[in-house]
């Protein structure tokens, strides 16, 4: 396809030609200065980039993408409030007021006419800021002082803040650089909290006292192995602070009686390599889930004074065709949410009775989630069930009689009727004889005539299953004659652990040829056509991009691809890099020749060859601290550089936000919209 603007040429990035050489094999790498985040040739080179995006592609749909956005925001009730929870004598919720981004966090006491309480307002706080967001925030037992982690710079480092809710004043207590987390000892005084180092991984724990200097803060723990991080959080119980480190492939957790925060925290169970387990309280004893000796993980309980591994004993058994994904505990039950032939279901146990039974699903291709269930003396479970076509629906289930009680359902203003759509899921036979589940939706006056517009989505990393979620921005899409699919391809974990297994470290050429053979088998089965299959992916689901339009370029007529990790060599090699020593076991250490030789061979930014792309949209955000912006701007320069087509490529850098985007309830429509405009645009 021709650009529609033939007249305005792209940017060409400069090349300075950097050797790189590891294992006697060198790599020459002409961008490697787009790194230099401070150096003013590459923030013009960014900014150039941004200008050519906005005159080829910005200007000439416009209209088309306010269109859009206003189509998705005015599906979005202007005024909105979640379901209430009850914890420690009051009930919690968050609220929107017309028209405006932020929550407002609010409570009330549990009595009669109780006058609500705004304890932090989302909207006044982020006054004056590009980016804003409250990531965790947790009360104190006592229910006066509520201590919150705040971002507004989209590094996801965030500074906490402690506020009196009896008076409504800021303390003057604020600890920068952390990760977040926190944990209050049950003193109503000591708070523990994890910072990051320069590689933006957590790897401290530190104990702070109310009202005292930050300076004076002592370290509890810190993490020295650069392939783990640590958190800290409060036992659901109220009973334990809880240390825990975590690697891709192991963990291990220390414990401390929250009745005594100036105490010592004892290891749960040590780590050991490959073996992974969390751990919940429950009464007099812990439940375990944990991949020992179970490759889909099993459940075990011990004592509460007899935590090490050699207690264990087995409550729910490895499964070959189930995964044991989560756990959720209360005082006299526990349900676990178990996930078979790629959908997850709930099986509860009745502790006292020994008894357990399983929570049906009517629909064919749904998605099921553990809700708001921080109040652990409580027979009620709250969950969430949504489908590609059933808008978020919220249960709170009586675990005791069994009674269900629809709480909420999803609004989508301007009239949304569910069976004016269809969903199917279907198996693709991949080039390995495996079968992979796809998800679809689309209107029903959708033709699988081999004619209509089709998207394909996936993300196929680090054992996270993709959920067949509903999102009412799609609709702008299913209503102009899309189909919308989600490939489950390897790399995740819908199909059990070993689909992770096949789809990470040395097996992870079979994610991109999970996805390209479901592409083709979509077009076999007359869902599209070539000239009409578009393909998404964002961040690790971006290198899936990256490295789809290197191996089968001719089955898209457009992809984007969202903060894309494509860089996949140069970056696992640079230690300083956030995330990367984290990440060898589900990537490989390149510094270990076959995992260089197999991830060069696969590497997106390494095999730009020259031959026809599809049109691309590549998305990044400076201030990106999980892939750094330098990826995809040397990606897009080298596609620039080596491609034979003259089809759209555009680099969109958005100077103010990070890995996530834009923050609010409607800001982020806008790339969204921005998204779907380059789709409906190069089908006109």
């Amino acid at each position: 396809m021709q650009t529609k603007n033939q007249k305005i040429l792209p940017p060409k990035a400069k090349k300075i030609p950097k050797r790189l050489k590891k294992h006697g094999h060198v790599r020459t790498d002409n961008y490697y200065w787009l790194n230099e985040r401070e150096n003013p040739e590459v923030m013009a080179y960014l900014k150039a980039e941004n200008d050519y995006t906005e005159a080829v592609f910005n200007k000439p749909t416009k209209t088309l993408q306010k269109t859009l956005f206003d189509e998705m925001v005015r599906r979005i009730p202007q005024k909105d409030s979640s379901v209430p929870y009850t914890v420690n004598g009051y009930s919690y919720y968050t609220r929107y007021e017309n028209g405006k981004e932020y929550p407002v966090y609010c409570r009330k006491k549990v009595t009669d006419n109780a006058q609500e309480e705004v304890m932090l307002d989302g909207n006044k706080m982020a006054k004056g800021h590009r980016f804003f967001d409250i990531n965790n925030w947790e009360v104190s037992p006592d229910n006066n002082i509520i201590a919150y982690g705040l971002d507004t710079v989209s590094r996801r480092q965030y500074t906490l803040y402690f506020k009196n809710l009896k008076t409504g004043k800021t303390c003057s207590d604020k600890i920068p650089n952390t990760s977040g987390d926190i944990a209050w000892g049950n003193d109503n005084k000591t708070i523990f909290y994890s910072v990051k180092d320069e590689a933006l991984r957590p790897y401290k724990i530190f104990r702070h006292i109310l009202g005292e200097p930050v300076k004076n803060d002592r370290l509890i723990f810190h993490e020295k192995d650069a392939s783990f991080d640590t958190g800290v959080y409060k036992s659901k119980s109220g009973r334990f602070v809880v240390i825990n480190a975590e690697s891709t492939l192991s963990t291990e957790y220390q414990l401390l009686d929250a009745d005594k925060p100036t105490g010592k925290f004892s290891v749960f169970s040590p780590r050991m390599k490959k073996v992974e387990y969390e751990i919940a309280h429950q009464g007099n004893r812990f439940l375990i889930r944990t991949n020992y000796k179970a490759n889909n993980f099993r459940l075990m309980k011990t004592p509460l004074d007899k935590t090490g591994m050699e207690n264990w004993k087995e409550v729910v058994p490895n499964r070959k065709d189930v995964l044991l994904e989560e756990v959720e505990v209360f005082d006299d039950f526990f349900v676990v949410a178990e996930r078979k032939n790629g959908l997850l279901r709930f099986r509860v146990f009745n502790v006292k009775e020994g008894a357990d039974h399983y929570l049906q699903f009517d629909e064919p291709d749904y998605a099921v989630y553990f809700d708001d269930n921080y109040a652990y003396h409580t027979d009620i479970l709250r969950y969430g069930f949504t489908s590609l076509k059933t808008p978020n629906t919220i249960y709170d289930f009586n675990m005791h009689t069994g009674r269900q009680a629809l709480r909420k359902r999803q609004k989508v203003v301007g009239g949304y009727d569910p069976e004016a759509y269809v969903t199917e899921r279907i198996y693709v036979e991949a080039r390995d004889n495996v079968k992979v589940p796809v998800s679809i939706v689309y209107k029903k006056s959708f033709r699988k005539n081999g004619m209509q517009p089709l998207l394909l989505y996936a993300y196929g990393s680090y054992g996270y299953s993709m959920e067949s979620s509903f999102r009412s921005s799609r609709l702008s899409l299913l209503d102009r004659g899309f189909a919308f699919a989600v490939a489950h391809i390897r790399g995740g974990e819908e199909m059990g652990r070993f689909w992770y297994e096949d789809g990470k470290l040395l097996k992870k050429k079979n994610t991109f040829f999970d996805f390209i053979d479901c592409a083709k088998q979509l077009i076999a089965a007359k869902y599209t056509t070539p000239g009409k299959l578009f393909a998404m992916g964002g961040s690790a689901g971006g290198l899936l991009m990256g490295a789809v339009v290197n191996y089968a370029p001719e089955l898209f007529k457009g992809v984007v691809a969202a903060v894309p990790f494509v860089d996949v060599v140069t970056t696992m090699l640079d230690e300083d890099i956030p995330l990367t020593t984290e990440e060898y076991d589900e990537w490989g250490n390149p510094n270990d020749k076959k995992y260089y030789d197999y991830m060069l061979s696969y590497s997106p930014y390494d095999n730009v060859k020259a031959q026809d792309y599809p049109a691309m949209l590549v998305t990044t955000g400076l201030h990106d601290s999980q892939v750094q912006y330098w990826e995809p701007a040397k990606w897009v320069a080298k596609l620039r550089d080596m491609k034979t087509d003259d089809h759209l490529l555009l680099l969109w850098t958005n100077m103010d936000f990070g890995h996530g985007g834009a923050s609010g309830r409607f800001e982020p429509l806008k790339e969204t919209a921005m998204e779907d405009a380059f789709m409906l645009y190069l089908l006109s």
